[in-house]
């Protein structure tokens, strides 16, 4: 195969039937999911079929506008992901400036060396290959975020008395927590940890495997995979050491006490 496989309606709805099997799942052992499974899948192919439309749009502008303002939306989304997927949230706006100070930064910042440094792409905002790049940082960067606040405000929560005592003692806020920091960093970068030693044994990753499938050759397909993995890795560790330190610095104040109660509990459902 030279060229790429365009599919049609009829090809997406004989691969829908793989979600309507997970339905069935869910009936057959009253899991309760159906509602969520349908409105997911429906929303994911909102989502995707509205954005392959508008990056067309955005493709052929190669605009430096347009390119700042998708990527500014990504970041902003990304961050509100962080926050909902934690169940005890540092209240406010805190914890939505957090996730969008440190995606901002290790984002753009990865994906612009990517781009200029790494690929040489000119322009350097050409949407087709900044936007792609970034949007695979982000989603996997806001992943390991997510499982380290997690991680972060739980641990805080299970060790209090020995983080207490130990600021008592005169230990300072990082040393208090070096025991849950250790924790939360080891769980953000696990994914990753996890992703980079399966890729090309177990999996294909997600870039190689539409490369391939596009008609690019294999070899090229790997290349741009490893890179992209490299990127992905630093990206994602430098995400997770500064939202684990800054969620550290957020939970305890100037005074070096513990402040659980900057912490907000969601309710259920």
């Amino acid at each position: 195969m030279t060229g790429y496989v365009s599919l049609t309606l009829a090809d997406l709805g004989v691969a829908a039937l793989l979600i309507v099997f997970n339905g069935a799942i869910s009936l057959a052992f009253r899991l309760g999911l159906e509602a969520t499974l349908a409105w997911s899948a429906t929303r994911m192919v909102l989502q995707l079929g509205a954005i392959g439309y508008v990056l067309k749009l955005v493709f052929a502008q190669t605009s430096l506008t347009w390119t700042v303002a998708i990527a500014l939306i990504m970041i902003a989304i990304a961050s509100y992901e962080v926050v909902s997927r934690q169940t005890s949230p540092i209240a406010g706006w805190w914890s939505f400036g957090l996730g969008t100070s440190t995606l901002l930064v290790v984002g753009l910042f990865t994906t612009l060396f990517v781009v200029s440094g790494v690929i040489g792409n000119e322009p350097w905002y050409a949407p087709r290959v900044f936007l792609p790049i970034l949007g695979m940082i982000l989603g996997n960067a806001l992943t390991g975020v997510s499982l380290a606040l997690e991680t972060l405000t739980q641990a805080a929560h299970v060790d209090r008395n020995a983080i207490e005592a130990r600021l008592a003692l005169g230990a300072r806020r990082l040393q208090a927590l070096a025991g849950p920091l250790q924790r939360t960093l080891r769980t953000g970068l696990m994914p990753i940890l996890n992703a980079m030693s399966v890729a090309g044994v177990v999996s294909l990753p997600g870039m190689m495997t539409g490369q391939i499938l596009a008609g690019a050759d294999p070899v090229e397909a790997a290349k741009y995979q490893i890179m992209i993995m490299f990127a992905i890795a630093g990206a994602t560790a430098s995400a997770v050491l500064l939202a684990t330190l800054g969620g550290a610095w957020l939970l305890t104040d100037d005074r070096h006490r513990l402040r659980l109660d900057r912490l907000q509990v969601k309710k259920a459902g």
